[in-house]
């Protein structure tokens, strides 16, 4: 029998009745012949309400302990959902990641999955039990609780998907699907009817949120087919697939914008090998994820390093660069917090010459500055004053007609 992963994010079931939407459509799917695992996130705003609790009473918590209390979340939606399913006459089973054997990292509160038990899910779907696990967590070798970060949900779900190899993942959420841009930032966007794993990749590690950046890499090495749907509705949604020749004529798929962002600057870096590489090991044993990596040389003797880091992440980076800023010899050290990042992605850009230029020529027609430019084979990125951030992502959007289907699209 096909096996089928459903992931529900916490607005698909945020309260009794939409855990019972949820349900059924589960049970519609177990009912067409087959074997369903449901992957559930906490309901509603209810991490963010475990959130306030802790720092409430600490407002510096120990992240295992932070750990220990979001993972309840989870626990609490998985077991009233195999209830809503049992009250339809369905044979149900609810799961916490380590009662399945998620086995992660020790890294508290964004941990890393390094393998999945599979026996003890298998017998039950065989037994005509449909599973429903909890999304977001797992545990470490000695036995600790983890929590896999915001939207670690998404990342149960692929990685259980490839585990299981089941034949696709559907990703509920409050949206249709993947969109052209943020509608909420971006009323014009249009909804795409597929994406390659590659751009939403890009756009996911680049502040847009209907898709965790993690769960696409699973999606991309085990060759996963993932759908974004709404839970609302039963329309057809976004497939996320391998890249496709038609894909190429599509010079932008995408824009998305992130705000919650802060730029180092290490000034006078001593210019000699190894040097980058303590400074991002440093970071790296600190936890702190890094972005936009510029490095110029100033001197044969010197250099200026920059990245960017999430704003959450900031005070741990700021600690890491003042324990290593004198082992390479920085003459001063520079944050900028008022920035933000404005990105077009698209694997037509491979094919196409001009995309730099109409994507600068948009800013600059809006007088707004760029502060730093990043790139990668499909993307570009251009670092902002965080006041101009809203109208220079309306801006890019217009430019490579974003409000508008990809087949009704212009091309240079």
């Amino acid at each position: 029998m096909a096996i089928l992963v459903q992931k529900f994010g916490g607005t698909s079931v945020a309260n009794a009745d939409e855990i019972r939407r949820a349900a059924a459509r589960a049970l519609a799917a177990h009912q067409r012949g087959e074997q369903v695992i449901v992957v559930a996130s906490a309901r509603g705003k209810q991490t963010d309400e475990l959130i306030a609790d802790a720092l409430e009473v600490n407002p510096n918590p120990p992240r295992r302990e932070m750990d220990m209390l979001l993972s309840t979340g989870e626990q609490q939606t998985v077991s009233l959902f195999a209830m809503a399913l049992a009250a339809m006459g369905q044979k149900a089973i609810s799961f916490t990641g380590q009662q399945i054997q998620m086995i992660t990292d020790n890294s508290h509160t964004k941990a890393r999955i390094r393998s999945i038990g599979t026996d003890r899910l298998r017998k039950k779907l065989n037994e005509g039990y449909i599973c429903v696990v909890a999304g977001f967590q797992g545990v470490d070798e000695d036995g600790n609780i983890t929590t896999l970060g915001r939207g670690g949900s998404d990342t149960s779900a692929v990685a259980l998907a490839a585990a299981m190899g089941a034949d696709y993942c559907e990703i509920y959420t409050d949206v249709d699907g993947i969109y052209s841009a943020d509608p909420r930032k971006y009323p014009k966007a249009v909804k795409l009817e597929q994406i390659s794993y590659d751009e939403i990749l890009e756009l996911a590690s680049l502040g847009a949120g209907v898709m965790h950046s993690r769960s696409i890499e699973f999606g991309k090495k085990y060759n996963v087919k993932i759908h974004v749907r709404s839970s609302m509705n039963d329309n057809p949604g976004t497939l996320i697939t391998h890249e496709v020749p038609q894909m190429e004529g599509i010079l932008v798929s995408g824009a998305t914008s992130q705000k919650d962002l802060a730029k180092i600057g290490l000034i006078g870096v001593d210019n000699k090998p190894g040097n980058a590489a303590r400074i991002f090991a440093h970071l790296a044993k600190h936890n702190v994820s890094v972005n936009d990596i510029i490095q110029t040389e100033m001197s044969p003797q010197k250099a200026h390093l920059s990245f960017t880091v999430a704003t959450s992440d900031l005070s741990e980076a700021k600690q890491a660069i003042e324990e290593i800023r004198d082992e390479v010899h920085c003459q001063e050290v520079l944050i900028r917090e008022d920035i933000a990042e404005v990105s077009v992605v698209g694997v037509g850009m491979r094919s196409h010459c001009g995309v730099a230029e109409k994507m600068f020529k948009a800013l600059a027609d809006k007088k707004i500055n760029i502060d730093a430019i990043t790139t990668s084979e499909i993307r570009i990125s251009c670092l902002v004053n965080h006041n101009d951030v809203d109208t220079a992502l309306v801006a890019v959007c217009d430019a490579f007609e974003l409000d508008k289907p990809v087949n009704r699209r212009r091309h240079p």
